[in-house]
């Protein structure tokens, strides 16, 4: 609330000229879709802590994954430019996974949410 009592209202960080809330709407559920899928935030939630991991590595950290899925998973958030696939031609293959810059772009957003949905839970935050 501000001096005079009345409550304030939420100033939109992203104040682009053409910027309506359809069109602010609208981006957001595009970067939305690139995050649904059961494990897409705990393969990026790996990969921020700023590492290239292989596949093996990422299957152990995630448990419950299956491994179909975690290539399906895998395979689209490389088709969404959120995470690069390098393969190395060696024997046994050797297939590592890294976030894009556009991944890294991610993760204080990512973070945020995270913050918020701490306190909207009221769980304690790192930063308190």
């Amino acid at each position: 609330m501000g001096k005079t009592g009345k409550k304030e209202g939420y100033t939109q960080k992203s104040v682009y000229p053409g910027i309506t809330p359809q069109v602010a709407s609208a981006g957001v559920q595009e970067a939305l879709k690139v995050l649904e899928g059961r494990w897409k935030l705990m393969i990026l939630f790996e990969l921020f802590k700023g590492r290239t991991l292989r596949f093996s590595e990422l299957e152990r950290a995630i448990p419950g994954v299956s491994q179909k899925m975690l290539i399906q998973q895998l395979r689209d958030l490389e088709r969404d430019d959120v995470v690069s696939r390098v393969v190395h031609q060696v024997v046994p293959p050797k297939v590592e996974y890294s976030l894009t810059s556009g991944g890294e772009e991610l993760c204080p957003a990512l973070d945020e949410l995270l913050f918020w949905a701490q306190r909207w839970k009221g769980q304690p935050t790192s930063a308190e």
